[in-house]
C-alpha cells in the first residue's frame, strides 16, 4: 500500500498544476468565445479557418475533461486507500492495478502541461532524410519511418505519406509524412536533429560494426494562406513522374511537384497524391512549414542579441539520439535519458524520450 499512498501523494500537486492551467489560461472563456464564431451563419464559408476553429475547441474541452476526470479518479482512489485494509490481499491488488492506471493517464497528462507554444496544437510535418553511409544509412532512414509510424498509431494519429524516395538498393532516401494529432507538432517538435544508429550490419558478408545517421525535420502544418504570404512570384513549380516501385506501379502522368521559392532558395515537393492539384496544395503547406520555422528562427535569434546572449546553434545537423544495439542502449544527447531496450522505441515507444526534453525547455 506504501508504493499506491507515494503514488496518489505525488499526483496532488500535478493535478492542482492541471487545475491550474485549464484556470490562469481561461480555457472555459476561450471555448465560450470560439463557439459563439461558430454561431454565426457564415463560419463555414471558410472551410479551412472553421475546421481549424472546431478542432481547437474539440482540444480544449478534451484538455479540461482530461483534468477533471484526473482529479475524480484520484479522489476516489484515495478514499478507497482509506477504506481498505492491507490484509485484504484482493482488494489491494485492485487498487494498485488501478493506481498503476492511474499513473500512465497523468503521465500523459503531464506532458501538456509543457506545450503552450503557439504552434503546438498543429499537426505536424516530420521529414527523414539518411544520411552518409550508402544501403545502410537508407536502411536505417526507413527504420526511423517505421519507428515514428508505430508512435503515431499507438497515439491513435492519423498519417500520410505525402513523398517517398526509395534507396538505390534497399531501404529509403528521403520520406515526408504528414501527421494529424493533438499535440503532434508540440510533441515531436524536439525530434528534429541527426538519429545514429550503431550495428552489426545485415549487408556485408563480414558483419562489420556500422554506424549510419539519419536527419529528421519536424515543421508545424499551417493550413491557413493566411499565416505565411506566399506571393506566386516567388515561386518556381515543376511538375514529373511520381516515382514508384516499377513496372505498372509507377505513374506516367506528371501528377507530382517540386515547388522552389526563389528569395528563400526553400525546395519541397510532393507526389503521393493523385492529382497535381493536390500535390500542389500538400507542397505549399510544407513550404509555409518551412517559412514559419525559419521566422521563429530568426525572431529567437533576434531576441536572444537583444537579451546579450549568444543565440543557440540550431542542433539540426547534431546527434541528438544515439541508438547503440550491440549494447541494447538507446540514449539522448541533450537530456542524457536513455533506455537499454532499443527494440521497444524502434517499435514506437517514445513517450519517455519525448517527455524528458519537453521537460528541459519548461
Amino acid at each position: 500500500m506504501q508504493n499506491i499512498k507515494k503514488i496518489l501523494h505525488d499526483a496532488t500537486e500535478l493535478i492542482l498544476e492541471g487545475k491550474g492551467r485549464v484556470e490562469n489560461d481561461h480555457l472555459v472563456e476561450k471555448i465560450a468565445e470560439l463557439e459563439k464564431k461558430m454561431e454565426a451563419p457564415d463560419f463555414w464559408n471558410e472551410p479551412q479557418q472553421a475546421e481549424k476553429i472546431s478542432r481547437e475547441v474539440a482540444g480544449l474541452k478534451k484538455t479540461i475533461e482530461t483534468w477533471q476526470n484526473l482529479e475524480t479518479q484520484h479522489a476516489d482512489l484515495l478514499e478507497l486507500v482509506k477504506l481498505t485494509k492491507e490484509e485484504d490481499l484482493k482488494a489491494v491488488e485492485e487498487i494498485r492495478q488501478e493506481a498503476a492506471n492511474f499513473e500512465e493517464k497523468l503521465k500523459e497528462a503531464e506532458i501538456t502541461l509543457f506545450l503552450g507554444g503557439e504552434f503546438d496544437r498543429n499537426d505536424a510535418i516530420l521529414t527523414i532524410h539518411a544520411g552518409a553511409g550508402g544501403v545502410d544509412a537508407a536502411d536505417w532512414a526507413a527504420m526511423v519511418l517505421r519507428m515514428y509510424l508505430r508512435f503515431c498509431e499507438k497515439k491513435n494519429w492519423k498519417t500520410e505519406i505525402l513523398e517517398k524516395s526509395e534507396g538505390e538498393e534497399d531501404g529509403l532516401k528521403s520520406a515526408t509524412v504528414e501527421i494529424q494529432g493533438e499535440f503532434a507538432f508540440g510533441l515531436l517538435k524536439g525530434e528534429k536533429g541527426g538519429h545514429r544508429l550503431v550495428r552489426r550490419s545485415p549487408f556485408n558478408s563480414a558483419h562489420s560494426r556500422e554506424t549510419s545517421f539519419a536527419k529528421v525535420e519536424v515543421l508545424p502544418l499551417i493550413k491557413d494562406a493566411k499565416e505565411i504570404e506566399i506571393r506566386n512570384e516567388d515561386l518556381k513549380i515543376d511538375t514529373f513522374c511520381a516515382s514508384g516501385a516499377g513496372g505498372q506501379h509507377v505513374n506516367r502522368t506528371e501528377s507530382a511537384v517540386r515547388i522552389t521559392h526563389l528569395p528563400s532558395d526553400i525546395v519541397v515537393s510532393c507526389q503521393n497524391e493523385r492529382s497535381q492539384h493536390q500535390n500542389k496544395e500538400k507542397a505549399l503547406e510544407i513550404l509555409r512549414g518551412k517559412l514559419m520555422e525559419r521566422k521563429i528562427e530568426e525572431s529567437e535569434a533576434e531576441e536572444a542579441k537583444l537579451r546579450g546572449e549568444t543565440p543557440k546553434a540550431d542542433f539540426g545537423g547534431d546527434t541528438i539520439r544515439s541508438y547503440v544495439l550491440d549494447d541494447k542502449r538507446v540514449k539522448d544527447a541533450r537530456t542524457g535519458f536513455e533506455t537499454f531496450d532499443p527494440e521497444r522505441v524502434l517499435n514506437g515507444d517514445l513517450e519517455e524520450f519525448l517527455r524528458a526534453f519537453l521537460i528541459t525547455q519548461k
